[in-house]
This record gives structure tokens, sequence and C-alpha cells, in this order.
């Protein structure tokens, strides 16, 4: 906690959050993801990997799972909580690179960390270009919004986005025993 809330104050919009997500955010990141279809997984801004133990769990054997954290002390500590876990320090806008370079053509499943209502409209559709390009036709995504986020300009821009960007966007029930409340975007690329 002591790390997140450290970032933050260095770099609000960068790391997003005061605290990391709790276990209960993190189930209800997972919970609705058809993880037979998945034969590779993405985690993006996993920072110290809240939600990697709910993915872990879920995937099934065989299937290839990787994180793309842009602060290198997150990706430092992931790394070491999670030596198995391809861990890459770099740029989610690099995508498409990171994917061509390991060989993968389309991702089945991204569990989205990053902190949208903090980004800018070009920031947020640049990125957003980048997640739509890899993720595989009838691939999930799933990102977070804190609960008070949905009322600043940023977090109704950020949900116009996924609706225009996804066939299928629904909103879960708002999970309270998160630091602050939050609640999980679920959208399916059709």
């Amino acid at each position: 906690m002591t790390r997140f809330l450290s970032a933050f104050l260095r770099h609000p919009i960068a790391t997003g959050a005061i605290a990391p997500s709790s276990a209960h955010l993190a189930r209800e990141m997972v919970c609705w993801v058809d993880w037979n279809s998945v034969n590779v997984c993405a985690e993006f801004g996993p920072g110290t990997g809240a939600f990697t133990p709910a993915i872990l769990a879920s995937l099934r054997p065989g299937a290839r799972f990787l994180a793309v954290e842009l602060n290198a002390q997150f990706a430092a500590t992931m790394a070491s909580r999670f030596p198995h876990v391809e861990t890459l320090c770099r740029s989610v806008a690099e995508i498409d690179a990171i994917c061509d370079e390991r060989g993968i053509q389309q991702i089945d499943c991204i569990i989205c960390g990053l902190p949208w209502a903090a980004f800018s409209a070009e920031l947020q559709h640049d990125l957003m270009r980048a997640v739509l390009a890899r993720l595989s036709a009838g691939g999930h995504f799933a990102t977070f919004a804190y609960l008070q986020g949905t009322l600043l300009p940023a977090g109704v821009r950020f949900a116009r986005l996924l609706r225009d960007s996804f066939g299928s966007v629904e909103r879960s029930r708002t999970i309270w025993r998160n630091l602050p409340p939050a609640f999980v975007y679920r959208c399916r690329k059709l």
C-alpha cells in the first residue's frame, strides 16, 4: 500500500490509485470470462499484481499470459512475485510490437488496470486503438472504474468510448469492499 501511495503522489496520472485493488475486485474482473476460450491473456497495468493471482487461478493449462506494466518499480515487484509470468516494463501503446516480438497474433482476454479516467481523450483513444488491434473477435476486455470517477468528464468520456468500441459492454455490481468502491466494465469485441 505504501508503494502505491508513494507512486500516486509522484505521478498521479500514471498510477491512478492510492492503494492496490482488493481481492473482491479481482474476482469480479475475472469471474465473467469464458476461460476455456482463452489461449492468450494479457494484463495491462498490473501494478504490483492485485489481479494476477485471480487470472492465474482462472487460466487453463497451456494458455499464455503476459503482463505489461509501465512503472519500473511495479514491474520489478511483479517479476519478483510472479517469476513465471512474462512481465514487460513497457507501455500498452506498444502492444503491437510486443505481440510481434513474441509471435502473438491475437489476445483473447485483456484484464486491464489502467487509470483510464486520468487519461486525456487523445491517450484514451490511442490506447483503445491498440487494445482493439490485438483483441480477437469475441475477445474479452475487463477494466474497472471508481464509482466517483463516473461523474467526472474523463469518466463519462471513457464510458462512451467503451460503448463505441465494443459490441457488448456491461457494468458489474459495485464492489464496496475496495478502496475506493469500484465496478467492472465487461466488454466483448464482436
